[in-house]
């Protein structure tokens, strides 16, 4: 299935129905009078995000939403039937943007979470609802309001624990190919991710989602390359890992360059939780391994993991690091989910 985290939307709700102008006229039935019903409800478009989706693929091949119109009102003070509503199914993780693609109309995070994008007009009223003891055969009614049409996006940020980042072949596709069951594209000749994938790696008798998006490169926030567009796919993830090709000329030069993508593209991207692995050591002998992890070391100031996806050498502690790291920050966002919660539900 062809991956695609960005779609173009157009939706229209439905219009309400016209109120009907109707008169009772039965033989031998005294004090006929008007008995036009309302016009029913248009339908809604809702958008909700659900289980087993991870990709915007079905929005590729229809864009255009409409739901149905309500029905007129009748005579015999029957009311139209109301418009059905259209349903939207998105992955979790989407963001719903109006059409200057900045906009957030919503943000649909969970299985579950739904939003109303487009009411439906409200259907009209027929002649009996306008009856007086000064009017009492009026000959009007209302018709139904029109119904809502806009053009939104749909952009989809994965629901991840761990995002992975890095320049282009610093062996991240290797990575969660070594540490889980996804299989990415991997080859002997280098090339550059094109789409964003997902891996379920498991350490300790634990699991956490771990996304790999498409390597940045300098100036990659300005559109250089594929540009920065799927960094919103480690926007949500509690911990980045950041692969540094071990074989490059210069590690520091590299770890630098995304340091400076992640804060040109802000949205606290920077300010993450990240831990620095130097990759592909299998390829390094003792004494350039210990002297490009002591300088990135110094350039990180903190601690640098070797490993190795190919050999699969020093997985394990670099993934219990991860692992420790997402604990703590779900353990966080628990704490302020509750904390906050309570204090929404809390009376005197």
């Amino acid at each position: 299935m062809k991956f695609l985290d960005l779609a173009k939307v157009y939706i229209r709700s439905g219009g309400g129905g016209g109120g009907a102008v109707s008169f009772r006229r039965e033989k031998f039935v005294e004090y006929g009078g008007p008995d036009g019903g309302d016009g029913g409800r248009g339908g809604d478009v809702i958008a909700e995000a659900v289980e087993g989706l991870n990709t915007l693929i079905d929005f590729r091949y229809q864009q255009h939403f409409f739901a149905r119109n309500g029905q007129p009102g009748m005579g015999r003070q029957r009311t139209g039937a109301d418009g059905k509503d259209i349903l939207l199914r998105v992955p979790a993780g989407t963001e719903i943007l109006e059409d200057d693609e900045e906009t957030v109309i919503a943000d649909l995070e969970q299985a579950g979470d739904r939003v109303v994008l487009a009411r439906g007009g409200n259907g009209g009223f027929g002649n009996l609802h306008f009856k007086t003891s000064t009017n009492q055969a009026p000959r009007r009614a209302n018709p139904g309001q029109p119904g809502v049409e806009r053009t939104i996006w749909l952009r989809l940020k994965l629901i991840a624990d761990v995002g992975l980042l890095g320049l282009p072949n610093a062996g991240k596709s290797t990575f969660l190919a070594a540490t889980s069951n996804a299989r990415p594209k991997i080859a002997d000749y280098p090339f550059t991710t094109l789409h964003p994938n997902l891996g379920v790696v498991g350490v300790d008798n634990a699991e956490m989602v771990v996304a790999d998006i498409p390597g940045l490169i300098e100036g990659a926030h300005e559109g250089r390359g594929i540009g920065d567009r799927f960094l919103g796919h480690v926007e949500r993830c509690a911990v980045l890992l950041h692969l540094v090709d071990g074989t490059s000329e210069d590690v520091v030069a590299d770890y630098e360059t995304i340091l400076a993508e992640l804060d040109a593209y802000g949205g606290g991207l920077a300010d993450k939780p990240r831990i620095t692995a130097l990759n592909k050591i299998d390829a390094l002998d003792d004494a350039e391994r210990a002297e490009r992890q002591a300088v990135l070391e110094e350039a990180s100031g903190g601690r640098v993991y070797p490993i190795s996806g190919v050999s699969r050498d020093g997985l394990v502690p670099v993934l219990r690091a991860l692992r420790s790291e997402v604990t703590a920050a779900r353990r966080v966002e628990r704490i302020e989910d509750e904390s906050g919660a309570g204090a929404e539900t809390w009376r005197p």
